[in-house]
């Protein structure tokens, strides 16, 4: 059974920086992707990472500002996320799968609890 747990959410003011991350139990021999869902919203893609590639995906909505990337020594994904704005406010959840789509939340198989980041204006 895989397990991922994130953590690095927190409070932060508009225009700063938060490095999430999520560790894996295991090796890292799946897609990896991260998700947000904010109150009152679906759930919304906000990047992935293939296995064994460097192929990076992003929404548009994050583009330039955050960045996907993994260690596989340490089994950890990490998610940089630069120029917060308070629209970036959400619970940031990881997921583990073998996906043709990267970008849909239905092709991943594990998934984490989740960690809040709060950006404030």
């Amino acid at each position: 059974q895989v397990q991922l747990v994130e953590s690095g959410g927190g409070l932060v003011q508009a225009g700063g920086s938060l490095r999430l991350s999520c560790a894996v139990s295991g090796r890292i021999f799946y897609d990896m992707g991260w998700f947000r869902q904010a109150p009152g919203k679906e759930r919304e893609f906000v990047a992935a990472i293939r296995w064994g590639s460097t192929s990076t995906y992003y929404a548009d909505s994050v583009k330039g500002r955050f960045t996907i990337a993994r260690d596989n020594a340490m089994n950890t994904v990490y998610l940089q996320m630069n120029s917060l704005k308070p629209e970036d406010t959400a619970v940031y959840s990881c997921a583990a799968g073998r996906t043709s789509l990267p970008t849909n939340p239905y092709g991943y198989n594990y998934w984490g609890q989740g960690t809040q980041v709060t950006v404030s204006s």
